[in-house]
Parts: C-alpha cells; sequence; structure tokens
C-alpha cells in the first residue's frame, strides 16, 4: 500500500482533509486485534513529534463484566490488570449498548453528538425499527480517520457486523469479519485474532480499534444465566486466550516495549429468568390510543419510546405512558432523551428494567434470551491500561470513575490531534501515565 502521507490534516473548520484513496487496504482474513499506545501527558503539538514508534491498541472484550476478571478464567487479563493500571469505577454509558459505546470510545462524545444513542431505533423518516450500522449513521469525526488524517495509518478489527457497517471505512485499513456465525451474525473471537496478527504483521497500523464479540454472544444466549456457567466460562477462557495471543505476538516481534493496550467492555451483561421480562406494548393493550400511537425500539435492557401521534396529545399521552409503564414492578425508571444527553433519534421516552429483567416488544416472545444489557445494571465494565512503553505506570488501582467515551480524548493527544469541533464531551485520563521526555 502507499505510504503517501495524507494531506492536509486538517481543514478550516477542523475536519479532517482528503485522504489517498490507495491508503485504503481492505482485509478479509481470519484475525483479532490487540491495542498498544505511546501516551504524553505533554500538549497535543509536542506529542505529535514523538509519535513516530507509537502503537495504540484499543481492544474490547465484549459484553464482559468486571468481576469476571481474575487469575483462573481470565490468566492474561488478569496479568495485564495487575502489571498495568486497573480502573475498578469504569462505566458504560447510555444507552449501554454495543453500537454506542464502541462510537463514544472513537468520538469521545454523546450520542446527541454522534447520532449515534442505540442499538436500534425507530426510524421516523423509512417508518422503522432499524439498527443503526450505516457509515452515515456516525455523524462524527472518529479517532480512526483524524488520525489517519495525519498521515498516519489505522486499523479496525471488529467481530461484529453491524460494527463493521457503521464505522465504515473511516479506517485507513478494515477486516470484514469473516466467517459470520448464523443468528450471532460476528465472527469468533480465533478469527478476529488471526486477522489483527495479519493486520499487524502486514500495514503495521499506528491505532488499532478491536472488538472480541464472543463473550457478549454467548451471554445471550447462555439460558443459564449466572447459575450454571461453563458456557461462560468457556468464551471468557477463549477471548483470554486470544488476548494473551496477542501480547505475545508484540513482545515476540519487538513491538511491545513501544506499545500501549487499552481493554475494555462496551458494556456488561445482565440476565433475567424467563417470566421475568416486560412488555411496554402489551402494558399499553389498555390504553388503544396509546398503543396505537407508540412506536418501539428494543434493546434489551431499555426501550426507546417513539409517539407517532398528535402533537397536541403528545404531553398528556407522553405522561400517561411514562406513569402506566412505570409502575410495572420490572421497570426502574422512565426517562427522556434529554435528561440522558441521547438526542432526537432516542424517540421521546427511555424506560430501563431492574436487574434480572429484560424488555421484550412488540410481543412477549419478541425477547426470549435471558442476557441483555442496556440498563443501569450494566453499567460496570472492566478497563486497564497496560503495554510495555515506559510511560505506562505498573502496578497501580485507580479509583478515577472512567468511562467508554474518555478513550479518544486520551488517545487523541497521543497522536498529536487537538479536540474536534465543539470539544469532547469525555475527560483524558492521565493517571495510566508517566510524562515521558521528548
Amino acid at each position: 500500500m502507499s505510504t503517501t502521507p495524507q494531506t492536509p490534516a486538517h481543514d478550516a473548520t477542523g475536519e479532517p482533509g482528503p485522504r489517498d484513496p490507495l491508503r485504503r487496504n481492505f482485509f478479509r482474513a481470519a484475525a483479532l486485534g490487540g491495542a498498544a499506545v505511546l501516551f504524553s501527558t505533554a500538549t497535543p503539538a509536542a506529542a505529535a513529534g514523538v509519535a513516530g514508534g507509537l502503537r495504540v491498541y484499543v481492544v474490547v472484550v465484549d459484553g464482559t463484566r468486571p468481576d469476571e476478571i481474575g487469575p483462573v478464567f481470565t490468566p492474561r487479563l488478569h496479568r495485564l490488570r495487575t502489571e498495568g493500571t486497573w480502573f475498578p469505577n469504569a462505566r458504560s454509558l447510555p444507552v449501554m449498548e454495543t453500537i454506542p459505546n464502541h462510537v463514544m470510545m472513537m468520538t469521545g462524545v454523546r450520542p446527541d453528538r454522534s447520532g449515534v444513542p442505540a442499538n436500534a431505533v425507530f426510524d421516523r423518516a423509512e417508518n422503522v425499527v432499524r439498527d443503526l450500522d450505516r457509515p452515515s449513521d456516525l455523524q462524527f469525526p472518529t479517532l480512526l480517520d483524524r488520525v489517519a488524517a495525519t498521515g498516519r495509518t489505522t486499523g479496525s478489527v471488529l467481530s461484529k457486523k453491524d460494527l463493521f457497517g457503521i464505522f465504515g471505512t473511516r479506517a485507513t485499513t478494515r477486516w470484514e469479519p469473516f466467517p459470520l456465525l448464523p443468528i450471532t451474525e460476528h465472527a469468533p473471537d480465533v478469527a478476529t485474532t488471526n486477522a489483527l496478527l495479519a493486520m499487524v504483521d502486514g500495514v503495521d497500523p499506528d491505532l488499532v480499534f478491536v472488538n472480541l464479540g464472543d463473550t457478549d454472544r454467548v451471554g445471550h444466549s447462555d439460558v443459564t444465566g449466572t447459575t450454571v456457567t461453563a458456557a461462560r466460562t468457556a468464551a471468557l477462557l477463549n477471548t483470554d486466550t486470544q488476548v494473551g495471543r496477542f501480547v505475545d505476538h508484540l513482545q515476540a516481534t519487538g513491538r511491545w516495549e513501544r506499545s500501549v493496550l487499552l481493554v475494555l467492555a462496551d458494556h456488561s451483561m445482565d440476565w433475567s429468568r424467563p417470566d421475568s421480562f416486560i412488555s411496554v406494548n402489551q402494558i399499553l393493550q389498555a390504553r388503544p390510543d396509546l398503543q396505537a400511537g407508540v412506536r418501539i425500539a428494543q434493546n434489551g435492557g431499555a426501550d426507546l419510546l417513539y409517539w407517532l401521534g398528535s402533537s397536541a396529545s403528545r404531553p398528556a399521552a407522553l405522561a400517561d405512558i411514562r406513569r402506566l409503564v412505570t409502575a410495572h414492578p420490572g421497570v426502574l425508571s422512565v426517562r427522556t432523551p434529554a435528561e440522558l444527553r441521547l438526542g432526537a433519534r432516542a424517540g421521546d421516552l427511555v424506560a430501563y428494567c431492574r436487574p434480572g429483567w429484560r424488555f421484550t416488544d412488540p410481543t412477549p416472545l419478541s425477547n426470549p434470551i435471558p442476557g441483555n444489557h442496556g440498563h443501569p445494571a450494566t453499567e460496570p465494565i472492566p478497563f486497564l491500561v497496560a503495554g510495555g512503553h515506559p510511560a505506562v505506570r505498573r502496578g497501580r488501582v485507580v479509583e478515577q470513575r472512567v468511562c467508554t467515551m474518555d478513550i479518544a480524548p486520551t488517545v487523541g493527544p497521543m497522536f498529536g490531534l487537538a479536540a474536534p469541533p465543539g470539544g469532547y464531551d469525555g475527560s483524558a485520563f492521565s493517571s495510566a501515565f508517566s510524562v515521558t521526555q521528548h
């Protein structure tokens, strides 16, 4: 591939400038991703002068709970946790789903600015509930395209079809997930890891964004929930093994010493009994006037509710819907999208379920799977910073509250990026790094 620098880095508005189309490679091999990065607490201008050898790997262990990182079932992740910096108060953000939180990682902004509030929304223009899996759904610049616009290379190795879709061609080099498993529409972690290793050896991007989806997919389908966890444990062991493969490869190829690895989850997981479900559509059956005017975008532990009735009846209708839904014993709260900074795409109301419950709409059989996320019970996530670069601090536990949205404002300055137009909503965390001399 061409190594001609891209010009310009940003135009007068702060948006990425044009990129050489020859820099876009397309990988359809079996592979995974890890993450290494050189951090500096210096200003963006100073950091730009020292990032030549920097490698940053952001690795998402999808759907993993923080209490699942331990020496027995995830020994390699546990070792990274103890040898690097561990953030025990890390959180996913609303809606606690895969697509919006991956977007928040790469943009550093809330959904009301990115346009991506949930996995599924009701598209008023198309009059259909659909996944946000199109490149045009993401309406904010990402680290993948902003870093690439500086002349560096970026890569995406995303195991899920919907993630591959929404990030589009923003990365210099991207891997199409393959083989896609039926129903789950994701590539196994072994194949994803193979692809990452191939990308690192073949292109060696400066920044790589990786999603490992096995733990999440098994969590959704594990009918035993938290009682008998054989399938979940096997998935954790396998994902841990793949992360270990990646670390071993970085060390064997001499990249570890200039790498920073950020490992986190996009959300955790909660399980419900077969009878612990909430159907908003069923709740509203007693009020046909309300039922007829509402569309529902189900997101597991959250329902997004859209009023399609008359504008004049909207305030009273939403007040009645909120009252009726809140009265259900499985409902934790009903909020407005504005309260959660989700934006107009999230509709008019957002209902959260309690731990141990799930939403299933439009019918009680629409969501039979016990493992779900999207609600506050699935906010806690594992979050660690490791790597061989001397800037990475060792053996630390930091109580600072961090979240998925903090990845971009932390990684961006490593590559000399200023904040995007309007600034970040997230915050850079420097506690995992020491000041490096340039």
